[in-house]
């Protein structure tokens, strides 16, 4: 099992956001946050590795809860200069899309990406985020930094890195079949 922290559950952060998000209508803003995640999982890094990159793989963790959240687009190129999009549409009607380019890739040990979030039509943030893999013996260290910029009056509130824990959790979970 990985090392975790406490975290509200996905469906709850994402309720408390688009709460949020709703106040900013009109609003012209950009608020920065900048957070560091580190997770050891007792797998090799091919396999983390693995987990993160191929789409077979990633969608088991990558998303929503399946009770609260409806894949409803989803493609993943993984190359530099190559895109991905996860969207769904969470059980209150609300549809999120994640939409990344990736940076820079050095297989099995850092994966660079930029992406852009909105919540339905209203873009909500543009983060650049890092993801660097340690192999440790039998066991795996992933550090994941991400900078973000929240827009027009979207208030995070550590939503996104509440979110980015729960994801952590879900790899690791995933890592366990």
């Amino acid at each position: 099992m990985a090392e975790t922290t406490e975290t509200r559950s996905g469906a709850a952060e994402h309720e408390a956001a688009t709460r949020r998000a709703a106040l900013g209508e009109g609003v012209r803003s950009a608020a920065h946050a900048t957070f560091h995640l580190t997770r050891t999982y007792p797998v090799p890094v091919e396999r983390v590795w693995r987990a993160l990159t191929v789409p077979e793989h990633r969608y088991k963790w990558f998303g929503g809860d399946p009770a609260e959240w409806e894949p409803l687009e989803r493609h993943m190129d993984l190359r530099v200069g190559g895109t991905e999009r996860d969207k769904g549409r969470w059980k209150g009607g609300v549809v999120s899309t994640f939409d990344a380019i990736y940076l820079d890739i050095i297989p099995n040990q850092r994966l660079v990406y930029s992406y852009v979030m909105h919540l339905d039509d209203r873009k909500i943030s543009v983060s650049l985020a890092t993801m660097e893999l340690r192999a440790e013996g039998a066991k795996t260290t992933l550090a994941v930094t991400e900078q973000g910029v929240f827009l027009d009056g979207y208030d995070d509130a550590g939503s996104r890195e509440h979110g980015t824990n729960f994801l952590l959790d879900a790899l690791g979970a995933s890592l366990e079949t």
